[in-house]
């Protein structure tokens, strides 16, 4: 009975690095969004009674360092398209993962917001009398998604999500970066929902900092779906790209900032340039990373 049970496991157990890697980033992703997001449905869906902005910036950052806690030893945590394309950009990732970290937070952070939707399914109902409104006071789309504030130009949302990923990607750099002070082991993920917390409300007015691809559009797309229709991605005059883009730009910017003034000029790393972890003669780093 007991080789049985062995024999069970071991059929599932994962034998392929990038298979495990990839679970992780969906997992990591599906518990970001359904506790992130689910901090914000919380403060709508009660109409600040049960929460406001303080319970959605803390809740949304420490459901990122949750979610890095469950899967950092695996994947690196990466839960962000983002992040994910600049650690390739840099060589701390060979880029052949690149599509199956990006597909699984994908679909992680879709699963997550259908999950959520079921969650609170009979307070969104309730909330309008069964109408799922995208804009107005009644509006729940944001409960998933970003959305601009009514002053803001196209052109100002896209410098606002750059920017906001170039801080958070140049920090995690540093976080990470050995040479420099560092961060005590474990406390890594910590230190990030701190980061998270100062971004979220130094620059989160103009359009709620969503600096992730997969949080923003996955979760938009499942909104379209399951009842506030194509407008979702109509609204803020053609909005929802916003938040597609401008992290993935934003994410080189900051990586390229701290590898050109901070990285590059460590005493060891001189002669490394962009890839001071070789990729071929020491073991994969998988750097911890985020993001709402």
């Amino acid at each position: 009975m007991q080789s049985e049970k062995k024999s069970f496991k071991k059929k599932l157990v994962l034998k392929s690095s990038l298979a495990k890697e990839t679970l992780s980033e969906f997992l990591g992703t599906f518990i970001m969004i359904v506790l992130g997001c689910g901090s914000v449905a919380q403060a709508i869906l009660s109409r600040g009674h049960f929460g406001g902005i303080v319970t959605v910036n803390v809740g949304f950052a420490m459901a990122v360092v949750m979610a890095i806690y469950v899967t950092g030893g695996v994947s690196g945590g990466h839960i962000n398209p983002a992040v994910s394309f600049a650690m390739c950009l840099f060589g701390r990732m060979r880029w052949y993962k690149f599509p199956f970290y990006v597909g699984a937070q994908f679909l992680g952070a879709f699963v997550g917001a259908a999950t959520l939707f079921g969650i609170y399914y009979d307070g969104l109902m309730s909330f309008a009398g069964g109408q799922l409104l995208i804009v107005g006071e009644n509006a729940t789309a944001h409960i998933f998604a970003t959305y601009p504030a009514p002053y803001l130009s196209l052109a100002n949302a896209f410098a606002d999500q750059v920017i906001s990923t170039t801080f958070l990607l140049m920090i995690v750099f540093a976080i990470f970066d050995s040479r420099n002070m560092g961060v005590p082991k474990g406390l890594e993920p910590v230190v990030i929902g701190l980061l998270i917390i100062v971004i979220s409300s130094s620059l989160g007015l103009n359009s709620g900092c969503a600096m992730n691809p997969a949080r923003d559009l996955s979760p938009r797309l499942f909104t379209a779906l399951a009842g506030w229709g194509s407008a979702v991605f109509t609204a803020g005059n053609y909005f929802w790209w916003i938040p597609v883009v401008g992290p993935m730009v934003g994410a080189v910017i900051g990586g390229l900032i701290y590898v050109l003034l901070i990285e590059l000029h460590h005493p060891d790393a001189a002669e490394a340039g962009f890839k001071t972890e070789p990729l071929e003669d020491k073991p994969e780093k998988h750097e911890l990373s985020v993001i709402l």
